[in-house]
């Protein structure tokens, strides 16, 4: 049983590698013979890779809101004593901004020693707002209508009402034993449907890393990898120094054995491009192969996403 379940971490792992390196092969080669409006690329690249790859985020996006809503009522049910809850939840919280605060000095750090934007041309970018109003950020925590919210896909509000639902069940007990029931055994079918859904993972980001790297191209590249290189050089050392550090320091655990059994959603998570459509299969790996608790994962996972 063990054997045959390290052989399907392996080739979830193996797939999803192959299908990321085979894409940006494909992709590149694609840039490179195949002309921009000809019929292969309006119907092969934008057409059935398109497709096929929204279709495969779409896919893990349907799954987002019902799984977090889902685990988050289940983790705080399971926490209904409020010094365990509030314990996980201050703890988490603060390792969040702990970390948070790291990533953001060794950003401004890598960029004030390589000044990755020196020589670009930015008059063809498009600038987005990035001006926000923090007091109407932790004012909108609350939902007005959590339907309204999670048609929206506010995950601040309906992570704040499953926190407040779960905690609510919890203290209720055996009186309400039908209604935590339900939320149990409805997170169980979603983590099912994880499972269906990740079965044409490899398909799905071989379609998205096509069809990147076609549109992108060596050309396309080359002006950007010095602004590419800082921004994986700042992400490896947030990886593999700041986490593995805090990791060992908390868990006093091997960091290489949970690296393997974690590659596959670091994978995942760099050809999405998406921490919410990342989340269940976060969950999943947590859960099923690291070992953690289904309550702590269920309430920290979502929230940290």
């Amino acid at each position: 049983m063990a054997a045959n379940e390290s052989k399907k971490k392996l080739s979830l792992t193996t797939w999803i590698l192959v299908s990321l390196v085979a894409g940006i092969v494909v992709g590149l080669l694609f840039s490179a013979i195949v002309p921009t409006d000809s019929p292969f690329d309006l119907y092969v690249i934008e057409g059935i890779f398109y497709v096929l790859g929204q279709w495969f985020i779409r896919l893990m996006q349907m799954l987002v809101i019902p799984l977090v809503f889902c685990s988050i009522v289940c983790g705080a049910a399971a926490m209904s004593d409020p010094k365990l809850l509030g314990k996980v939840g201050l703890g988490t919280i603060a390792l969040y901004l702990l970390t948070t605060a790291i990533a953001v000095l060794i950003a401004l750090g890598l960029a004030e020693v390589v000044e990755p934007g020196v020589g670009l041309d930015l008059s063809a970018v498009i600038m987005a707002d990035t001006s926000s109003a923090s007091a109407d950020t932790l004012v909108n925590i609350i939902p007005t209508n959590i339907i309204a919210a999670m048609n929206s896909g506010a995950m601040l509000q309906i992570i704040f009402f499953a926190l407040v639902l779960g905690f609510v069940l919890g203290r209720l007990g055996k009186k309400v034993e039908t209604v935590n029931r339900f939320f149990t055994q409805f997170n169980t079918v979603m983590m099912t449907m994880i499972n269906l859904v990740l079965k044409v993972a490899p398909v799905g980001i071989f379609c998205l890393i096509v069809r990147t790297f076609a549109n992108l191209g060596i050309d396309g590249m080359l002006p950007m990898l010095k602004f590419i290189l800082t921004v994986y050089g700042g992400l490896f050392l947030q990886l593999f120094v700041v986490y593995l550090i805090l990791f060992v320091l908390f868990t006093r655990l091997n960091p290489l054995r949970f690296l393997r059994k974690i590659l596959p959603v670091m994978l995942f998570a760099f050809s999405t491009s998406s921490s919410n459509a990342t989340i269940p299969l976060n969950l999943e790996t947590l859960e099923r192969k690291c070992g953690v608790d289904e309550k702590v994962a269920s309430f920290t996972i979502p929230l940290g996403a």
